[in-house]
């Protein structure tokens, strides 16, 4: 009981995180909202995500892991789906200058926004893990 609520805790956590990063992740509601995400997105990750992790082996074979990321990325469309307070639109990246590098202004359509969104919660979901444990 205290790993189920503690997973959907940081899910929600990570979720929280995620749409203050992320201009096209938007969570319409309150803590409520983040916590009912939280709990679905965990449900989805236990019995979704092994399903599509054999169905999608040959090509997380063939590309080496990558193609994880488009699993991801349909995780967060289920979540989508389940509740429609969670939207994920398409947005712009301003660019950003660090350190001498720069990134340009970058458009992200839905597909794209999919995938920045799930690669950013599950940087941020693998780094709330790490911390606590």
């Amino acid at each position: 009981m205290k790993s189920i609520l503690r997973t959907v805790i940081v899910h929600a956590v990570a979720l929280f995180a995620c749409t203050q990063l992320i201009a096209g992740l938007k969570v319409l509601g309150g803590i409520d909202t983040y916590l009912f995400g939280g709990l679905v997105l965990s449900l989805l990750s236990f019995f979704i995500r092994p399903v599509l992790t054999v169905l999608t082996l040959p090509f997380n074979f063939a590309t080496m892991g990558a193609f994880s990321f488009l699993t991801n990325a349909l995780l967060l469309y289920f979540l989508t789906l389940f509740i429609p307070q969670i939207i994920v639109t398409p947005f712009v990246f301003q660019g950003a200058n660090l350190l001498g590098f720069i990134i340009p202004k970058i458009s992200f359509n839905l597909f794209f926004a999919y995938i920045v969104c799930a690669f950013i919660l599950s940087i941020i979901t693998s780094g709330i893990y790490w911390l606590i444990e």
